[in-house]
């Protein structure tokens, strides 16, 4: 695909097929993590691929019932993979505690912004772009309840210190699947000048 187009693909979808996506297309997508960035060559990112019916089922049961109570029709449950997007802060503050890294005074770098968190979601948008260029669709969803993010974990597996960013859910698109939300149509784009400024 040329560029343009894979940007075009890379939107919220709300609706797959059944279709099982080949576990090369996924290996593709998935090793966009080897091109995410991660301050210092940190390599904090991790992944966890799921394909697995019954995991794929217990992780809608703990997330899809709010989208559900605002009119969506299921959407986690349909998608035929699952990509949790998970985080390790330790291994910024352990590459930030190298030789190469250390202030002047032998410190640690202070961190004025949680560059774990930012890292996470370039690597989101890559996952994203790398599944539009296989003709595949994307959404995402974080959770925002304790009780909803302890259901998730324990269905993902993720280990006690790394973090969970959200899941991209993945698959083909369905034909029937939901446009734009009518909140999304009623908000025009900002115009260019609004969000970009030029220093020359």
């Amino acid at each position: 695909m040329e560029f343009t187009e894979v940007l075009r693909g890379r939107r919220m979808v709300r609706g797959y097929r059944p279709d099982p996506v080949d576990e090369d297309v996924l290996g593709r997508v998935v090793r966009m993590v080897h091109r995410a960035p991660s301050g210092g060559f940190s390599q904090g990112h991790r992944l966890v691929v799921i394909t697995a019916p019954e995991v794929r089922r217990q992780i809608a049961d703990a997330s899809e019932q709010e989208y559900l109570d605002l009119g969506f029709a299921p959407w986690i449950s349909q998608a035929p993979v699952l990509i949790a997007v998970g985080v390790r802060e330790a291994s910024y503050h352990e590459r930030y505690q190298q030789p190469d890294k250390l202030e002047a005074d032998g410190s640690e770098t202070i961190w004025p912004v949680p560059y774990w968190w930012f890292d996470s979601g370039a690597l989101l948008t890559l996952i994203q772009l790398a599944a539009a260029d296989e003709g595949l669709a994307t959404g995402f969803f974080g959770p925002d309840d304790p009780k909803e993010i302890a259901d998730l974990r324990a269905a993902i597996g993720f280990p006690d210190d790394v973090g969970l960013s959200g899941v991209v859910t993945l698959g083909y698109e369905s034909p029937d699947a939901p446009g734009p939300s009518k909140s999304s149509l009623s908000r025009r784009r900002l115009p260019l000048d609004e969000l970009v400024t030029w220093v020359r």
